[in-house]
């Protein structure tokens, strides 16, 4: 067995490397909202929205998910996960793709509370919606 460290999380969004922003990251899913539910649906315990939800530094430099963001709201990207950090994909270490369409969080963007430690930064959190249920990938 090799479990996922919580140490090792990498992301690229739209072919670029964003670990070094990321201080959260993570797949999440709800109940999707549906007028009319199939019965393959309800069997497999009914239609489900995929959701990549992260914490990330707020730096305002071009190319940053912040300035992603806020300059490309409505797009969609591709969103490569390695929960463990490798390069290659393998059968014991899948990594797991997805589309996302970039979507401004609710609350807080820029800026937060005063702190005097020089490292500290601020952060805010965001969540965009997957076209689908992420694929595991296991070979390159």
């Amino acid at each position: 067995m090799t479990a996922a460290s919580p140490r090792l999380l990498t992301v690229e969004i739209d072919g670029e490397e964003k670990s070094a922003e990321l201080t959260n990251g993570r797949f999440n899913a709800a109940d999707a909202e549906a007028d009319t539910v199939t019965f393959k649906e309800a069997r497999e315990g009914g239609a489900k929205d995929w959701f990549l939800a992260f914490s990330a530094v707020q730096d305002t430099a071009t190319g940053s998910i912040w300035s992603e963001i806020f300059d490309n709201a409505g797009d969609e990207v591709p969103i490569v996960y390695m929960p463990h950090g490798n390069a290659v994909p393998s059968v014991a270490e899948p990594h797991f793709t997805a589309t996302a369409i970039i979507a401004a969080p609710d609350g807080d963007f820029l800026g937060g509370d005063a702190n005097a430690n020089p490292t500290a930064r601020w952060t805010f959190e965001a969540q965009w919606k997957l076209k689908a249920k992420p694929v595991r990938v296991t070979t390159p």
